[in-house]
């Protein structure tokens, strides 16, 4: 018998949620997928790719009229210039590039900072290192992070700090004032910044403060992008990680060794759409606002109350008035008696926080959306 690396992991929510909503016909708003597809324009240049040829290895650290459209992308909106050759990895997918930012700088023995809830992929990668994660707990309702707390977590084995913005699951954004915080605790130390900045593009009120604008934190951080949730096509595991050059030669080590280069075609066809219709980011915002709006006014009849939703695709709902039974026992009783798929929050938690609180994804079609309220609202 093999002994276990990961002896807390199991098979993850998303695909048990998933699961129990196939076998229950519900309407499933618990994976953070859409359920519409990447814009036209988009999958016409995959496929222009691949019937011209672009279906072998690509260059280990990505092509360079992707790079490019990257460069220019992180200028126009964070106002910070990369160096198109040393500064970009193009990766499978966002969870690789997390893993490979922690496997590349993180050593047996040391310690890594998070933020619970935190995203379920980040603790299994630092385990895997063997270190270890430290949990710090964002502060209900609004989630934001108790910077004292941070202060007085790190010690000498601090390697990392991981921070989330737009924040999976809650939403919550961190401001300039969150990062000058977190620019002061790590001055004059070691410390490695993780950024996870996948739902960048989904902000709604101001522009995101990413870690990019900060030139400080900017020297000493990784930042993971996500091509995935910014164009509707989560199944293609196309994403990138930006880091100096020196961090960036670190991950690419590893890079290459774990996947060494990601889908071709998929690379081409983001340049190609990146180029010809820059606005796509841009009116992201506006395009999901309009489906937070439309989902909270269909749920407002209902007895869940909203929290807010400063970023990301997901409402966060309160079901205590529904039931009295812990997050993990009413995610089951929803699908079951509900005919709705959610996701709970326990499972993104060192410790059970003991709230009532579902993520709801409203990444969806007004169909599903509309569906999904009408069960909702007899409950």
């Amino acid at each position: 018998m093999i002994a276990t690396k990961l002896p807390k992991v199991g098979t993850t929510i998303f695909s048990v949620m998933s699961q129990l909503a196939l076998e229950r016909k519900a309407v499933n708003l618990g994976q953070g997928f859409p359920d519409f597809e990447p814009p036209q324009g988009l999958r016409d240049a995959l496929g222009r790719a691949m019937n011209e040829g672009r279906n072998q290895y690509a260059p280990m650290h990505g092509i360079a009229a992707l790079r490019e459209q990257i460069v220019l992308k992180t200028e126009r909106l964070y106002g910070r210039r990369l160096n198109v050759d040393t500064d970009i990895t193009l990766t499978s997918g966002a969870t690789e590039a997390i893993f490979a930012a922690i496997a590349a700088t993180v050593r047996a023995g040391e310690e890594v900072i998070v933020f619970d809830p935190a995203y379920d992929c980040y603790e299994p990668a630092i385990e895997l290192q063997g270190a270890r994660a430290v949990h710090i707990p964002l502060t209900v309702p609004t989630f934001a992070i108790d910077w004292q707390r941070v202060r007085d977590a790190v010690t000498s084995k601090t390697r990392m700090i991981m921070i989330n913005s737009p924040h999976n699951p809650s939403g919550a954004v961190l401001s300039a004032a969150d990062l000058d915080e977190l620019a002061a605790i790590v001055r004059e130390t070691e410390i490695v910044v993780l950024s996870d900045e996948v739902y960048e593009h989904i902000v709604y009120d101001g522009a995101h403060e990413s870690v990019l604008r900060h030139p400080e934190l900017a020297g000493r951080s990784i930042v993971v992008s996500s091509f995935g949730k910014t164009y509707h096509c989560t199944g293609w595991k196309v994403g990138y990680a930006v880091a100096p050059a020196a961090l960036s030669a670190e991950f690419r080590k590893v890079h290459q060794y774990l996947t060494f280069c990601t889908f071709h075609p998929a690379q081409a066809a983001f340049a190609e759409f990146m180029a010809s219709d820059p606005q796509h980011y841009l009116e992201l915002p506006a395009f999901y606002q309009a489906k937070r709006d439309r989902f909270r006014t269909l749920l407002a009849p209902s007895r869940f109350k909203l929290l807010d939703v400063p970023g990301g695709y997901f409402q966060l709902v309160d079901y205590s008035a529904i039931r009295d039974e812990d997050d993990l026992a009413f995610s089951r009783w929803l699908v079951e008696h509900g005919g709705v798929a959610a996701i709970p929050l326990t499972p993104f938690y060192e410790r059970a926080p003991g709230t009532r609180l579902l993520r709801l994804c409203f990444a969806k079609s007004d169909a599903t959306m509309e569906a999904a309220a009408e069960r909702l609202c007899r409950l």
